[in-house]
């Protein structure tokens, strides 16, 4: 149980290992955007085709997110520290294999591996700020990821930009992924000092094999197909495999179920989803990531292909969308515990708003207007919005959840986060590239601005969506993880060890 002062303050080592914690989310997420700018380098370098160009940025978060769930359920059991601190590593040394790539197949390979690395250190995260902060200083916490969620998927753009302008477009994407290389030693090395250290549950020591074997097949089955399905012209193996993908989906779920009720170690406890909160908060942050990432894919494509500006020019439009992100996520926290979910109402109806405002302009104006840059206050109140909804929803999912189910809690959470932004960006993508037709006239700018406008259509459809389905959560959390009795054989430390 937690003291009164323990709910309002926290020790300055939690704080400190809070910023090596938002190092590691910064790179990851980071990654998922920053190779956005140099999807146009990479094509011209490896002589990529677009299929790659897709499987650079989708089969990334693929992987991340496939690996979310077992490692947050391997934090649990294991530890969160040591598990953060290996996949940290890991990806280090993947984003070296990835600077260092031959050919696009080393390339794809690479990325899929740094994925898998993000994901492994990823879950951790969430996991550890709850378990570190209790009480309100957790909003207060996850309000500072929620502005480094934000932050950094659209600093991502200006970063590559940058890099790309200062070290040439045939070479500068390597540097791209070669920038995680001092970050993540230095992280590395501060994760054993600072990170603190929590008992691991002692439960029932069977892995849950099948469980993950089904999880991945089927979140697999419905991500392939999207990526692929263009380029083989939506044969009838894809959607016979989106099916399955499903049904083997719902497979997981009934074998989740089954572990449970043998008194086994389920990968994800069913528990969870008995809470109306935890699972609405879920899905709504799948549909989510679907419609706010996918925008930094279409823009930087439209921007840099289309209207022939350079990866910098794009880069600082963009963020735009990141200043009001850490705008609004400093004030999610107070606005949250004094209005509860109509916070999340308020945040997913200026991200709706703004990107209808970028639809609406990308519809009506000429390719050369949009080099003046009128899209710069539509992504601003869209980053306000992205920063009060973000860190208010993984609030009010993770106030349901028990203190020893933190990771596996953190790994659904990020898989749905990375899940719905692989399926954003693909099937925007798909869109971009499906309406591009150089032979129906006009300039190549006014190609890619029509194309651009139908993929913009899809980020919005997703954003209506989500905006709808916030109505379905209630209206406050229930539940405290900090009050969830602890037993003998299932706890969390309620005091960290300094140090390894």
């Amino acid at each position: 149980m937690t003291d009164h002062r323990e709910a309002t303050v926290a020790p300055r080592s939690a704080w400190l290992a809070l910023a090596v914690l938002l190092a590691g989310a910064f790179m990851a997420l980071l990654d998922s955007t920053i190779v956005n700018i140099a999807i146009p380098t990479i094509h011209t370098s490896l002589g990529a085709s677009e299929s790659t160009l897709s499987w650079v940025i989708s089969g990334y978060m693929l992987a991340y997110g496939l690996a979310l769930v077992p490692a947050g359920r391997m934090g649990d059991r294991y530890g969160h520290k040591p598990v953060f601190i290996v996949g940290l590593i890991l990806f280090t040394v993947f984003s070296a294999a990835c600077a260092f790539a031959q050919n696009d197949v080393q390339l794809i390979l690479a990325r899929i591996a740094q994925g898998l690395s993000a994901g492994i250190f990823y879950t951790c995260i969430t996991a550890l700020i709850q378990l570190m902060f209790p009480g309100k200083l957790r909003g207060k916490a996850l309000a500072v990821m929620g502005a480094a969620i934000g932050f950094s998927s659209a600093m991502g753009p200006l970063a590559g930009g940058l890099i790309i302008e200062g070290f040439g477009a045939e070479h500068g994407w390597r540097y791209i992924f070669g920038v995680n290389l001092p970050i993540g030693v230095i992280a590395a090395f501060f994760a054993f000092r600072l990170l603190p250290t929590y008992s691991s549950t002692r439960e029932d020591g069977r892995s849950d094999w099948g469980g993950l074997i089904l999880l991945t097949a089927g979140l697999g089955a419905i991500l392939v197909p999207l990526i692929q399905g263009e380029e083989q012209g939506w044969p009838l193996w894809v959607y016979v495999l989106m099916a399955c993908g499903v049904l083997l989906i719902v497979g997981f779920a009934l074998w989740e179920r089954r572990v449970a009720g043998r008194g086994g170690n389920p990968m994800v406890p069913p528990r969870l989803f008995k809470s109306r909160a935890f699972t609405s908060g879920v899905v709504l942050a799948l549909v989510y990531f679907a419609a706010f990432t996918s925008i930094f894919f279409t823009i930087a494509l439209l921007w840099q292909a289309g209207l022939g500006a350079s990866a910098l020019e794009t880069g600082l439009l963009l963020m735009a969308f990141a200043v009001g992100t850490i705008v609004g996520a400093a004030q999610s926290e107070p606005l949250a515990a004094r209005f509860g979910r109509s916070v999340l109402i308020i945040g997913l109806g200026l991200v709706t708003l703004s990107l209808t405002a970028i639809l609406t302009i990308l519809a009506v104006a000429s390719p050369a207007d949009l080099r003046g840059w009128p899209l710069i206050a539509p992504l601003l109140f869209g980053g306000i919005g992205s920063g009060l909804f973000i860190p208010s929803n993984m609030d009010f999912i993770v106030a349901t959840v028990a203190r020893e189910e933190a990771g596996s809690a953190s790994g659904v959470i990020g898989s749905m986060q990375r899940v719905g932004s692989a399926i954003g960006i693909a099937v925007a993508g798909r869109v971009l590239f499906d309406t591009l037709d150089f032979t129906s006239g006009g300039s190549p700018a006014q190609v890619f601005s029509r194309s651009a406008t139908f993929a913009m259509a899809v980020s919005v459809a997703f954003a209506v969506l989500a905006f709808a389905f916030v109505f379905a959560l209630p209206k406050h959390s229930a539940g405290e993880p900090d009050t969830v009795p602890e037993t003998p054989h299932r706890r969390e430390s309620s005091t960290a060890r300094e140090g390894g």
